[in-house]
């Protein structure tokens, strides 16, 4: 495991760590059946029957996975 070599300074600790910030998810809005649906790109998606009920997942329109 790599350990510093000299103490880094609270100021420039502070200051790396402030520089990460998180961003909101990128959604994709759809609609289907008449309902707005909101997604995250590139992510397979739960198809639902009627009730709600999680049927298959999909990407790009194939099946990819029972859920």
């Amino acid at each position: 495991m790599a350990v510093p070599k000299r103490k880094m300074s609270r100021s420039n600790t502070r200051h790396r760590r402030s520089a990460w910030k998180a961003e909101a998810p990128k959604l994709v809005k759809t609609v289907e059946n008449g309902r707005t649906v909101y997604s995250l790109p590139h992510r397979a998606r739960v198809v639902e029957d009627s009730q709600g009920n999680a049927l298959f997942l999909e990407y790009k329109g194939r099946k990819v996975a029972d859920a």
